[in-house]
């Protein structure tokens, strides 16, 4: 808790405390509402209408102070202007020089406003997803509808940051003109895409970013990685630990992850040839490539467990086995056994360490780079999918050296199994271990600054120090429960620290509900098992698992029964299938590029959210075989919308997700990722599963069968967001 306490005091803004929310008074407010209401001395309406006059008032404070503070500082530029005016008619170096800090001093300054707007952004957001699982109603929902779009809304203004934008502006186009040091008549609105090299307004970006959700290609593209960044970092810091960062092994791992997933679409061209070779029906294709997804279920926990200890080992233990299941993969034609066919794809998903790479990338690489890193995790992932059915197109040729089968059904295994030989060796030469902090050798998990921020400002004191109760009549301003801890903290050596049983018992019954409802010592703990994981989930949350599954889903039919239908329909041969899939995975990138730079800085994630679902459906609804002759077009048209809108949609889900998750699950072994993961691998295996055993039915209804459940799914999954929609915000 000492931890806690310094942590907080470095990142508060001591001359600003009065004006923070006041988040221990409502969550303490939230607590008398609950027993009032089981003693019958309160009701509903009366509760919802006392508790909005006071987040109004909260608000209305923060506003206030904040339109103060943009005036400050819209003074001082003004006056800065009028210096830079003087000093254009009399050029002084040094005097420019002076400027130019001057201006900077305004930016340090704008930065801090910013991050005070953050914390308090977060705190909204926190107590009314406290209030709605304490009480069960939808109060978030009621309040953002009612406030978010009023014209005297002063919701947005803490949301939104109105006005903050010109000061933003004016101080960017200024710094912007100083730098200029060879008297170009082009000004920053002529040249928009040349960077301002100046640190101090790429800070205030990356805050006002955070702030707005606005994005580029690089943030949308690294939300899909779901790796969680800091909510909260400071203003003026960028902490980076480069003992533990080493690019040749964040290389190793975004290699993992490629060829994983090039692993995993290389065979769906010809998976269902291979099981008629066999003596399978070829809708056993399924189960081929589901059995993959079968074992990354096991393997996705295992190794996020195994990756708290090392990040070496679990890489080298999942080499060894995807060569082995490669092996087992390309043997199972010789040895004349779906049986083998089957283990060797089971081995290849017990070899899955997404969660490894995911992990070493949120602990290891610095901040500076980490959306970069997530980014090109993401983009790994896209090109292995897009290579492993265009290389299945290539292996088109058959021989034999001794007993040994090469053909179309065979290379893929042999091709793998050399693949993961060659990054064993590399594997083994040069990654770095990173160095472990005492904290991580003790077992202790992993909380970045923000965490801490984040769940000091949920679960209070821990700690039973208290200024004496004489004395906390006189304290006007107490913004929330981590400030009253360092305000203790600092006063401890001028007053004596005093426990009184009645405000222990106020502590205990103010812990008594915290986001997991569990017991106060293990308010703070990550989940330390997948059940309590479940327990932290909110409907908001869900929902967002459910739109994940759904997109997974719908994405793995379509991928895995394109060899059989497309062969009973169109009679397409494999090289043709690989062409098609090869083609939906290199739309991953151009995608991310239009949604990341351009629609998601015009639309909120919400409004995109739905929108996408509902394309999806769309194109899901296209592609049944219902009243007319089934053609091409029509097949390539709709799995093209299915497949961009469900990539889209995996974007703006998992921003959406890492904002309603509790913090708690951003580390630990049952983490947020983890979730998702298993949310995305069932999907997977349902999937399969479905295209089996609706094949039984016969090749003609298999398209009919398996899309059913695709468009139940969806719909259930639009009703749900529209229901928790004024949550999303």
């Amino acid at each position: 808790m000492v931890a806690f306490g310094k942590k907080l005091k470095e990142r508060q803004i001591q001359e600003w405390q009065g004006y923070y929310i006041n988040y221990k008074l409502m969550k303490k407010k939230v607590r008398q509402y609950a027993q009032q209401i089981e003693l019958g001395t309160q009701d509903r309406r009366h509760v919802l209408k006392d508790f909005s006059r006071m987040l109004d008032n909260q608000i209305e404070k923060i506003v206030l102070f904040l339109l103060e503070q943009q005036g400050l500082l819209a003074s001082r530029i003004a006056e800065l202007g009028e210096q830079y005016d003087a000093l254009q008619k009399q050029p002084d170096i040094s005097k420019m020089s002076e400027l130019r800090e001057a201006y900077r001093a305004v930016g340090e300054d704008l930065l801090k406003l910013l991050y005070f707007v953050e914390i308090n952004a977060v705190g909204l957001r926190k107590i009314l997803k406290k209030f709605d699982k304490r009480f069960g109603y939808k109060f978030t929902d009621y309040y953002v509808k009612t406030r978010a779009n009023h014209p005297y809304s002063q919701l947005q203004q803490v949301f939104k940051h109105v006005g903050i934008g010109a000061v933003v502006g004016a101080l960017s186009r200024n710094l912007h003109e100083l730098q200029d040091s060879q008297g170009s008549y082009l000004s920053i609105y002529d040249q928009p895409t040349l960077p301002l090299q100046d640190p101090v307004i790429h800070s205030i970006k990356a805050a006002v970013d955070r702030l707005t959700h606005s994005t580029n290609f690089l943030n949308f593209m690294a939300q899909h990685a779901f790796i969680m960044q800091e909510e909260l970092p400071a203003p003026t810091e960028e902490h980076v630990d480069d003992q533990k960062y080493n690019f040749m092994s964040l290389l190793l791992n975004l290699a993992n992850t490629f060829l994983y997933m090039v692993n995993t679409y290389i065979i769906v061209p010809t998976a269902d040839d291979y099981s008629m070779n066999l003596g399978a029906a070829a809708t056993v294709c399924g189960i081929v490539i589901g059995a993959m997804a079968v074992a990354q279920v096991f393997s996705s926990v295992y190794f996020s467990a195994w990756s708290n200890k090392s990040y070496f080992r679990p890489l080298v233990f999942s080499s060894i086995v995807l060569f082995m299941g490669n092996l087992m993969y390309a043997l199972a034609l010789d040895l004349n056994s779906i049986w083998v066919l089957l283990l060797g794809r089971v081995f290849c998903g017990l070899g899955s360490a997404r969660a490894v790479n995911r992990r070493y990338i949120s602990d290891c690489v610095p901040l500076r780079i980490r959306m970069q890193a997530s980014a090109g995790f993401v983009s790994a992932s896209a090109l292995g999918m897009a290579c492993g059915p265009a290389l299945a197109g290539l292996l088109q040729t058959k021989f034999k050296i001794y007993k040994l089968t090469f053909n179309q059904n065979t290379l893929p295994g042999w091709v793998m199994s050399v693949a993961w030989l060659v990054y064993l060796v590399w594997l083994w030469i040069t990654f770095k271990e990173p160095v472990r902090d005492e904290v991580e050798e003790n077992h202790v998990p992993h909380q970045s600054n923000a965490e801490n921020h984040i769940d000091a400002l949920e679960e209070g004191v821990k700690q039973p120090l208290l200024i004496n109760p004489m004395l906390t009549n006189h304290v006007p301003h107490q913004s929330n429960a981590a400030e009253n801890h360092i305000d203790a903290l600092e006063e401890g050596v001028k007053q004596p620290l005093l426990i009184t049983s009645e405000r222990k018992e106020d502590e205990d019954a103010d812990q008594d509900y915290d986001d997991s409802e569990e017991a106060p010592e293990e308010s703070r703990k990550p989940a330390n098992s997948l059940r309590s994981a479940y327990r932290l989930l909110t409907p908001s949350v869900k929902v967002q698992l459910l739109i994940y599954f759904m997109l997974k889903y719908a994405m793995e039919v379509l991928l895995s029964e394109s060899s059989v239908i497309t062969t009973y329909y169109f009679n397409w041969s494999t090289s043709s299938v690989a062409i098609f899939l090869a083609c939906l995975g290199l739309t991953v990138l151009p995608v991310n590029i239009i949604v990341g730079s351009y629609i998601s800085n015009m639309f909120e994630d919400r409004q995109i959210l739905l929108v996408s679902q509902i394309m999806v459906c769309v194109g899901i609804f296209l592609s049944f075989n219902i009243f007319f002759p089934y053609t091409q077009p029509q097949y390539i048209c709709s799995g093209l919308v299915m497949f961009v809108s469900a990539e889209v949609l995996e974007g703006v889900n998992l921003s959406l997700l890492s904002r309603v998750m509790s913090s708690r699950l951003s580390r630990g072994t049952y983490n947020g990722g983890l979730l998702s993961t298993e949310a995305g691998t069932l999907a997977r295996v349902v999937a399969d599963v479905t295209i089996t055993l609706a094949g039984y039915m016969g090749v003609s209804r298999l398209l009919n069968i398996t899309l059913l459940p695709s468009f139940f799914i969806c719909v259930i999954s639009i009703i749900a967001t529209r229901c928790t929609y004024n949550s999303l915000y």
